[in-house]
């Protein structure tokens, strides 16, 4: 995956065992959504983020099947009626759906993004949106993701970048993240600043990026040869 040197930083407030620091992610992940139950069915913004945001027709989606990584509660997937398959990936998916996203559509898989339960080349659009920052471990993700996606298939990805690690967010990705990736080809990128109003908002704004904390956003095609 990444050649040279990492593109990314680990750490965290306090060293800590990593099985005790993924259950304080996972708890501080649950605390978040459990406050905003109440708003589980606000997903709009999500056919944005798959379409518009990346210059992609809805249309492209009819008949693919489609896999969301990091998906949480909200339904990311529930605007894709026309795919022939819409399944969302999340450590945290069992819990979710006692929270109410037992309602939607989607199908809820519980698994991290360091071992996904699919056969290769299974799906031919993967995304992963606010999400690789999250993982337990990047290139483990990264290898999961090509290797799910077929030859020629597309990932979508948005994902925070120069920020300091978190609890929940352990790594700190560079605005060169995606030039770092084997097997890869880009179609777009986008570097965008992060501003007060939240990142969904930002990515519909995009204001400038210039340097510090922000959004990169990658539309890229998985190579049909090695």
């Amino acid at each position: 995956m990444p050649t040279g040197r990492a593109s990314w930083r680990t750490a965290a407030p306090v060293p800590l065992p990593a099985a005790l620091r993924r259950r304080a992610k996972h708890w501080a992940e649950l605390r978040y959504w459990r406050k905003r139950a109440a708003s589980l069915d606000n997903n709009e913004h999500y056919q944005y983020c798959f379409t518009e945001h990346f210059g992609i027709a809805r249309e492209f989606y009819a008949g693919k099947r489609v896999l969301d990584i990091g998906c949480g509660p909200r339904g990311s997937l529930e605007w894709a009626e026309a795919a022939a398959e819409c399944v969302g990936v999340d450590p945290l998916a069992d819990q979710y759906l006692e929270l109410g996203a037992s309602k939607h559509r989607m199908r809820y898989v519980q698994s991290g993004a360091e071992e996904l339960p699919f056969d290769d080349g299974y799906f031919d659009v993967v995304s992963t949106f606010n999400s690789l920052d999250h993982v337990d471990d990047v290139e483990a993700a990264l290898r999961e993701i090509r290797r799910v996606t077929a030859p020629g298939g597309t990932l979508l990805l948005i994902v925070e970048i120069a920020h300091d690690p978190t609890w929940t967010e352990p790594h700190e990705l560079e605005p060169d993240f995606l030039h770092r990736l084997e097997g890869w080809d880009i179609r777009s990128e986008k570097l965008s600043a992060l501003t007060e109003s939240g990142i969904y908002s930002s990515l519909r704004e995009s204001p400038p990026y210039e340097g510090g904390p922000g959004l990169l956003s990658g539309r890229l095609e998985r190579a049909v040869t090695d």
